[in-house]
């Protein structure tokens, strides 16, 4: 375990470290916005600085094009920077509300306060932006923050832990790097909010242990998000933008899409588009494409290779152990009980089910749980709302595919076993905000019917709360 902060990596265990940072949240120096907003551009000159550094480390632990690892990691976080930085003075001024005429003579308003000191534990796919990004979020509503990366990109964690402690001083942001044991650790420690992203079986020990100190969390988890393409969409857009979705980072994207759901109508062209499609990003053989994404490791790999067996190829199908490589992969004549359809695929598999009508999608997606995303492709409205209004899922897109996680005034985040709470924007201000009530009532006039003894007092008290 090494802690990224001023001091020398070891000088001080992970309790030292968070009771500094709770010392220094109680001095009141970050709820001053402009200690925010400065400590928000540190961050942003950190990320330019360390950009070359950032790319290479998401190219040695996932393959990732600099387009890529740019265009959904970093820029993704100089944008929320943005974004935030330039908004947070406004979100964090008291709003005044109305008071009921039953509380005659008051006024009330919210006013939004820090938690306190923070713990954030992110995941290996994205692994610059689901630490940041949350931490910008944390930054923002003035809380000190530890972060705590995945030891699976070990060379991102390395330049994240670099950019942390030239960057801060560690009682208000520190990095500590480890495996499940400094999560473990860190999981016993009273922080007064745990935002975790990664899989749901990780995802009920952070739950469990923080329900042992009463610690609020938010849970980013994932889950079996389904793509429908009905009979009058767009199918060759539709191809492209379904092919786009899953196959960034090669499948390992917690709102790709898991599995389509396809009129039978259709389902045909749609698979040779999507054939198509793969062709023109990465050629006739993907998996010797030098931009093509790999698997994170040799576990993952096997896990996602043993999907093949649950169906018929119809295009793909090839995997380099060496290179940990799978190809995109459209599976046809897949069981509903199978593990590629039970499981969360995570990587460049896409089973494909055909369905006559609207009941089947219905039938299909609900026997799993809740999705963190969901994508329907249609011209026809009343089937968007249909599908939109019937099934729970956490966030989505119509004609769409993963992109609606790139807009700051939509809350990102998942429903019952997809995750609890939300965050991007001012929904990640709000997360790592207490929301408080508070009622200033005048002293120049006291009213007597709100006292017992009273004789009007049930009177004007029914005629008030009718």
């Amino acid at each position: 375990m090494t802690f990224a902060s001023p001091q020398p990596a070891g000088a001080d265990s992970l309790s030292e470290i968070v009771q500094r940072q709770r010392d220094f949240f109680r001095s009141g120096a970050t709820r001053d916005v402009a200690y925010r907003r400065t400590q928000l551009e540190r961050l942003r000159q950190a990320v330019v600085r360390l950009e070359p550094e950032l790319l290479a480390a998401l190219r040695s632990d996932l393959n990732k094009p600099e387009t890529e690892g740019y265009a959904l990691e970093i820029g993704q976080v100089l944008a929320e920077i943005r974004f935030a930085a330039s908004r947070v003075r406004r979100w964090a001024k008291p709003k005044r509300v109305r008071t009921p005429m039953t509380h005659v003579g008051s006024g009330s308003r919210i006013q939004y306060e820090p938690l306190g000191t923070t713990l954030i534990i992110g995941p290996w796919n994205y692994p610059i932006q689901l630490v940041l990004i949350p931490a910008i979020a944390a930054i923002a509503a003035g809380n000190t923050v530890v972060l705590k990366p995945s030891e699976m990109a070990s060379a991102t964690s390395a330049v994240l832990a670099k950019l942390v402690s030239e960057t801060f001083s560690a009682e208000a942001v520190a990095l500590a790097e480890g495996g499940a044991e400094t999560s473990q650790a860190l999981l016993q420690l009273p922080f007064d909010h745990i935002f975790y992203t990664g899989n749901a079986t990780v995802g009920r020990i952070v739950m469990e242990a923080a329900a042992k100190r009463l610690i609020p969390v938010t849970l980013e988890l994932g889950g079996k998000s389904p793509c429908i393409v009905h009979d009058d969409a767009n199918v060759e857009l539709a191809a492209k933008r379904i092919a786009f979705g899953k196959l960034v980072n090669a499948g390992q994207t917690c709102v790709a899409p898991d599995y389509l759901l396809v009129h039978e109508n259709v389902k045909t062209k749609l698979t040779e588009a999507i054939a198509q499609v793969v062709e023109s990003f990465y050629g006739a053989d993907p998996i010797a494409h030098p931009d093509y994404g790999r698997i994170v490791n040799a576990r993952h790999f096997h896990r996602v290779a043993s999907y093949l067996q649950d169906g018929k190829i119809v295009y793909g199908g090839r995997t380099d152990e060496s290179a940990l490589k799978i190809a995109p992969t459209l599976l046809e004549d897949v069981a509903p009980e199978s593990p590629v359809m039970r499981e969360e695929i995570f990587g460049p598999i896409l089973p494909i089910i055909p369905y006559k009508n609207i009941d089947e999608v219905f039938a299909a997606v609900e026997m799993n749980e809740k999705p963190l995303a969901l994508y329907v492709f249609s011209g026809d409205k009343k089937f968007q709302e249909k599908i939109i209004g019937r099934i729970p899922f956490g966030g989505g897109c119509i004609n769409d595919a993963i992109i609606h996680l790139g807009n700051p005034y939509l809350p990102f985040g998942g429903i019952g076993p997809s995750g609890t709470g939300n965050y991007h924007g001012e929904h990640g201000f709000k997360t790592f905000s207490h929301c408080k009530a508070v009622l200033k009532q005048s002293g120049r006039f006291d009213l007597p019917f709100r006292y017992p003894g009273s004789k009007l007092g049930a009177k004007v008290i029914r005629l008030l709360m009718r």
